[in-house]
């Protein structure tokens, strides 16, 4: 798989490890601490391999790997992911999200080892959804990370046109749940709370959808077992509500007001007012739900962060950018 090192990816390997799989799985910085990466406790850890490579640099070797392991399904969740900083450094993100993506899709649809391509996109692609929308809305980009995976996600399904690429898609709602890096919004408010610190709430007003991560990594493995190739498919709750709720949700489950922890601050450039998804399609082609609340999902994301402060007081709360 690529982008193991990324939250999604850390996951789906300990979930399709625990499946029995054998993975190889890349991704361009060095693995993380193993608080973040929850197959290091697996009982089969021993059957992942990783490779410290990126696929902008790197993709030669990642063919070679491919070649070598002769996957039956790839899944890919490397992407330059951050919204506020697309702003800054737009080239970089369609480089990593569109230009280097169909490089490599290009040369895998040659490989006949390959019965599954599995890309994680993102609801971002649509804009903000005034009501709710299944898989055939039209993609109205409002940033350039939208911009680029919505790209991304066009030439994949052109590709499965034109050659039978078998490639499928997932847009998931924003994922959470323990090993998430800080600079999200669940662990960076809980990491505040613990620490007695003060955090921005920007904006506050945009509504958003919380899937556990354990359930996107279930259906993301389902998808590239039983999913027919060209489909996409939406991975949330009909649960939504502002972040400005969510804060205080997770205030309420540490015992604290979230006026005591956040500042007012401007919202990020582009931030679209809600993502409203129907996941009928999932439940009907995958039999797949959600299966941990919000709230559970939070206390779970507490008592991690709990267990593991002194080793997170060290770690970074804010985006560090790599190029």
């Amino acid at each position: 798989m690529i982008g193991s090192n990324s939250f999604s990816g850390a996951h789906f390997v300990d979930r399709a490890l625990a499946e029995g799989l054998e993975v190889a799985g890349v991704s361009r910085s060095p693995q993380p601490p193993e608080v973040f990466l929850p197959y290091c406790s697996n009982p089969r850890r021993s059957a992942f391999q990783f490779r410290q490579l990126d696929v902008n640099r790197d993709w030669e070797s990642i063919l070679a790997l491919c070649d070598a392991f002769r996957p039956d399904y790839i899944v890919n969740f490397a992407a330059q992911g951050m919204v506020a900083q697309s702003w800054q450094f737009p080239e970089q993100w369609l480089q990593t999200n569109l230009v280097a993506q169909v490089r490599l899709h290009e040369a895998l649809r040659a490989r006949d080892y390959l019965k599954k391509f599995v890309h994680a996109s993102t609801p971002e692609v649509y804009g903000p959804t005034p009501a709710r929308i299944a898989e055939d809305a039209p993609c109205r980009p409002t940033t350039p990370y939208a911009v680029s995976k919505a790209a991304c996600d066009m030439s994949l399904l052109a590709f499965h046109r034109r050659y039978g690429f078998p490639a499928v898609l997932t847009r998931s709602a924003n994922v959470f749940g323990p090993g998430q890096r800080l600079y999200r919004v669940i662990p960076r408010t809980i990491m505040t709370v613990l620490t007695g610190g003060r955090m921005d709430l920007r904006g506050g007003d945009a509504v958003r959808s919380f899937v556990h991560i354990r359930d996107v990594a279930r259906a993301t493995l389902d998808a590239a077992r039983r999913a027919p190739a060209g489909e996409i498919f939406h991975l949330g709750t009909e649960r939504e509500l502002p972040i400005r709720d969510l804060i205080e949700l997770v205030c309420r489950r540490l015992g604290t007001q979230a006026a005591a922890v956040v500042r007012p601050a401007a919202a990020r450039p582009g931030e679209d007012a809600a993502y409203l998804l129907d996941c009928s399609k999932a439940r009907r082609l995958l039999d797949w739900r959600a299966g941990t609340d919000l709230e559970a999902g939070i206390d779970e994301t507490i008592a991690w962060a709990k267990r593991n402060l002194a080793l997170l007081k060290a770690q970074p709360r804010e985006y560090v950018h790599q190029a």
